[in-house]
């Protein structure tokens, strides 16, 4: 059999409602999400040994290969899979990692992919499902990118819902945010969730649920980073920006602009400002 390739796109936390601890030691969420056109590349070489090939400009921030999200998600379908055909992954690195953008569940779910097309499994197995969840919050979510409402811990998803495109310029100070450490200091201060499905036809749709579902990780991130304070603060102030927000945990923030132009002006703009940061123009929608 020939390589298989998938493309694992970077998720990104419009919204995140945080709520009550759960006995499982997780948190109750509520986020809408969307993924953009920034993406880690994956492949997979059925014919050659099990393992992992680490390759990209963010390689080096990835760690051990054998502790990397890729190895975990083709064992947990290989608990559920008599006989499954596994094979050498090569990951191209291009998402951050720690960033809030779900790089490691986009690169696991992507892996699951790859062996269920590997494998002949359809894309609704449901131990596909079943390997997600074991494998993290959000690989479920990032099994089919597209734009949804997560609820419970991650694993509770709705239908696809319709985005307009919207055009976003990524930040990054380059610090990494641990999610266990951004959500113990939340824990002071924990929030309820929203239990409503929007519907979205116009980008001032997605603007107006925005500013009413805020992000319910970002005081207590600042407080362990207050970079991204000032990262959104700065995003704030960039003509044509619609909103600012941090992304998931972080510590990557977002801001929402009028067009693509407005949004390659501003990551023109921040990029000759602040040279050390991560820096991406996208669009966020379909992913």
């Amino acid at each position: 059999m020939a390589p298989l390739f998938a493309r694992a796109p970077a998720k990104v936390n419009l919204t995140l409602r945080v709520g009550r601890l759960r006995s499982d030691g997780l948190h109750e969420i509520e986020s809408l999400v969307a993924f953009c056109n920034i993406a880690d590349e994956l492949s997979l070489d059925p014919a050659r040994p099990r393992g992992l090939e680490l390759l990209g400009p963010l390689r080096a921030d990835c760690g051990p290969a054998a502790d990397n999200l890729v190895l975990k998600a083709a064992g947990a379908l290989a608990a559920r899979v008599f006989d499954l055909k596994i094979g050498h992954f090569s990951l191209i690195k291009r998402i951050p990692v720690a960033a809030g953008l779900g790089g490691g569940s986009a690169d696991a779910a992507a892996v699951l992919r790859l062996l269920a097309e590997a494998n002949g499994l359809a894309p609704d197995d449901p131990r596909l499902q079943d390997a997600a969840r074991t494998t993290g919050a959000d690989v479920p979510v990032c099994l089919d990118p597209r734009p949804r409402i997560m609820r419970g811990a991650g694993e509770l998803l709705s239908a696809p819902i319709k985005l307009p495109v919207l055009a976003a310029v990524l930040v990054n100070p380059g610090v990494a945010l641990p999610t266990g450490e951004v959500f113990a200091a939340f824990d002071k201060t924990p929030a309820a969730s929203r239990e409503t499905l929007p519907s979205f036809d116009t980008q001032s749709d997605v603007l107006a649920f925005m500013q009413t579902q805020p992000n319910d990780l970002e005081t207590a991130a600042i407080s362990l980073q207050p970079e991204v304070g000032d990262v959104l603060s700065i995003l704030r102030e960039l003509p044509s920006c619609r909103l600012a927000r941090m992304s998931g945990s972080g510590a990557t923030c977002f801001g929402l602009f009028d067009s693509p132009e407005a949004a390659s002006s501003a990551a023109a703009q921040l990029r000759a400002a602040h040279p050390r940061w991560w820096v991406e123009e996208t669009t966020l929608g379909e992913g």
